[in-house]
């Protein structure tokens, strides 16, 4: 962890950009838990007895949000404190109007770990799904607080199950309930000798759905949609969270195929924009300066804002979603749910979503460009078929949240 921590530091002191905003990030985090500002002291002092809730990051918030919801509804009154990790999930969530604070968990040291539940004093904590800090877990331990983790998933291997790292399997056992997605998770933690398990879900159905069924025409969409020029729409392909190398994939395909394009990358950063839109020359319009005309005659649309792909999905006849060609793919169930077929790329092995849409016939991993195009040609082909599957699928892993928010409040509120 400490080598962690000392490589952060050395990225950023090369100019890494996020490596410097979670410095900045902690740094902040630190200076606020310590300050003498008899304001600040005083909001800090209303969070007493709050419940803590922990992200990694944007997708890790979006499974634990339903929870963080329906306790808001349930109990107006009990504060509520969000942490993020990462920069893009603090920086996107920041403002959050659920939480009474957001902030970024300061580094996992004893010393830190300790001063947050000193000065924070949480009722209780709610990680999510990937999130085991050993310091925060052990002090909370230690304090009797109860403590939590959702929506996770365990695979035989990780590290808690290698010979060597049994020191790390203890931290499991500072949870006082472990709800994991599936029932080999649960199996795999009983042969390890974790029994406080209980097999609920994945939170992020329930999210995804609820968006899903909330989400309204975007005005704008509807001039790229159908152009009051053409008789009948053409094939969309909504492209989430992408990587160049999807990008390239994507670029090629729209040179060979009368369709169109709705990109939103993961990064947004003006210099891979520029870089998209060098292979999009001449068919692209920018989201954030597009207008009806440009709308209605381009082909390409590239979103450069945040916090709309969700809701575009709602447009795609069919989704590619990101992150395949690298160290894995990003989020399936919110494209899935709008019974819609669903490619991504070859590095979705850790993801149980992504398996279980492939087997229902709603969803293909392609590793190059022919697989990408025959997938894709398949895929707006049948896309009544494989968006059925996607449909049932999403649906029948709906219920994650109640289960998990009526075992843990229910004795509470």
């Amino acid at each position: 962890m400490q080598i962690y921590f000392l490589t952060v530091r050395i990225a950023a002191l090369f100019g890494h950009r996020k490596a410097k905003q979670l410095l900045s990030g902690q740094a902040s985090s630190v200076s606020l838990l310590t300050t003498s500002d008899v304001e600040e002291k005083e909001r800090l002092d209303s969070l007493a007895g709050c419940v803590w809730f922990h992200a990694a990051s944007v997708g890790e918030f979006e499974q634990v949000r339903p929870i963080i919801e329906k306790l808001r509804k349930a109990d107006p009154k009990k504060p509520i404190l969000l942490t993020f990790f990462s920069p893009s999930g603090y920086e996107m969530r920041k403002n959050y109007d659920q939480a009474d604070k957001v902030m970024y968990l300061p580094f996992a040291t004893k010393k830190n770990a300790q001063l947050l539940l000193d000065r924070l004093k949480p009722s209780m904590a709610v990680f999510v799904k990937y999130e085991f800090w050993k310091p925060y877990l052990k002090e909370l331990h230690k304090r009797h607080i109860p403590t939590y983790l959702i929506s996770a998933i365990f695979r035989p291997g990780q590290l808690f199950f290698k010979p060597w790292g049994k020191w790390y399997l203890k931290v499991l056992t500072y949870y006082d309930r472990l709800y994991v997605q599936d029932e080999p998770s649960r199996e795999l933690l009983s042969r390890y000798g974790i029994e406080r398990v209980s097999v609920a879900g994945d939170t992020r159905f329930d999210r995804a759905s609820e968006i899903a069924k909330r989400t309204k025409k975007i005005a704008e969409m509807e001039y790229f949609v159908t152009p009051k020029a053409l008789e009948q729409s053409k094939p969309i392909i909504v492209a989430g969270s992408t990587w160049p190398p999807d990008e390239r994939l994507l670029a090629r395909y729209m040179e060979e195929r009368d369709v169109k394009l709705v990109l939103v990358p993961h990064e947004t950063d003006e210099r891979h924009l520029q870089q998209i839109f060098q292979m999009f020359e001449g068919r692209y319009v920018r989201w954030s300066e597009a207008t009806k005309h440009s709308l209605a005659t381009s082909r390409v649309v590239v979103v450069d804002t945040m916090g709309m792909l969700s809701k575009l999905y709602k447009y795609a006849t069919a989704a590619y979603v990101g992150g395949g060609f690298g160290v894995g793919i990003h989020n399936t169930v919110e494209a899935a749910v709008y019974g819609i077929p669903v490619l991504f790329g070859p590095n979705y092995g850790k993801f149980r979503e992504a398996k279980g849409l492939i087997e229902a016939g709603a969803a293909v991993s392609v590793r190059d460009y022919k697989s990408f195009k025959d997938s894709m040609d398949a895929a707006l082909a049948n896309a009544e078929t494989m968006g059925l599957a996607a449909k049932q699928y999403a649906e029948s892993e709906r219920g994650a949240t109640e289960k998990i928010y009526n075992e843990i409040f229910r004795q509470d509120l």
